[in-house]
């Protein structure tokens, strides 16, 4: 079990390593056209240079599109014009994150039901980990979003390539405090399985008892975890 531990310890401390990269204040100096007016949030600015004919899925040096773009700077109504416009909801960036996992991380709300409103797919797999923006979401235990990506029929039990589904990195990688303890209950209640080991069979309630997260073993438990 130590070797176990030890384990998750080393892939929890590597895995920020691969995490969304949002354009720096030099990306935000540098942009221009719609990249730019879209960092901005001016909308009128868009609709001109997409009328003249500026290509709406141009990409920055790390593959971001003025829509990513806009929705890292939570730039809303810049978002709805471009996907208006024609932009691609469900383009990635060179980390392979859509609209809606970028959404999701930030724990933005507002952003992640313009991304679901505008056609982004709850249902994508994103990010160096094969993931998806539930786990994403569930790693962080931003519950609220976690919720919104469940109504929008996000995968409950997709498996990453580290062999984690959203409930096992919601213990794994979680501080077994409130927000997580409230993100295990709204998987579980929406029926998230909580008997999918993980690649060396260790079962959730196994892992979050090993962390001593005692109210995400009570829900397991409720939920019938083995």
């Amino acid at each position: 079990m130590r070797s176990i531990f030890v384990a998750l310890v080393l892939v929890a401390t590597a895995y920020p390593l691969f995490a969304q990269v949002p354009p720096n204040e030099a990306d935000l100096r540098a942009y221009r056209g719609l990249h730019g007016a879209a960092a901005r949030g001016d909308v009128g600015e868009i609709e001109k240079l997409a009328a003249a004919g500026e290509k709406l899925e141009a990409t920055d040096a790390n593959n971001r599109t003025p829509l990513h773009v806009a929705i890292f700077q939570r730039q809303g109504d810049a978002a709805r014009a471009l996907i208006r416009l024609g932009s691609d909801p469900n383009a990635l960036d060179a980390d392979r994150y859509d609209i809606v996992t970028i959404a999701a991380v930030a724990n933005d709300t507002r952003m992640l039901r313009i991304a679901l409103d505008g056609g982004g797919n709850p249902r994508a797999i994103t990010s160096r980990y094969d993931g998806t923006a539930l786990i994403a979401a569930a790693h962080l235990g931003h519950a609220e979003i976690v919720r919104i990506l469940i109504a929008a029929k996000a995968p409950l039990d997709h498996i990453n390539n580290l062999g984690w589904t959203a409930l096992i990195e919601a213990v794994v990688l979680g501080d077994g405090g409130r927000n997580h303890n409230s993100t295990v209950e709204a998987l579980e209640t929406a029926g998230a399985n909580p008997n999918i080991p993980d690649r060396n069979g260790a079962m959730p309630l196994a892992l979050a008892r090993t962390r001593n997260y005692s109210e995400i073993a009570k829900i397991l438990q409720a939920a019938g975890a083995r």
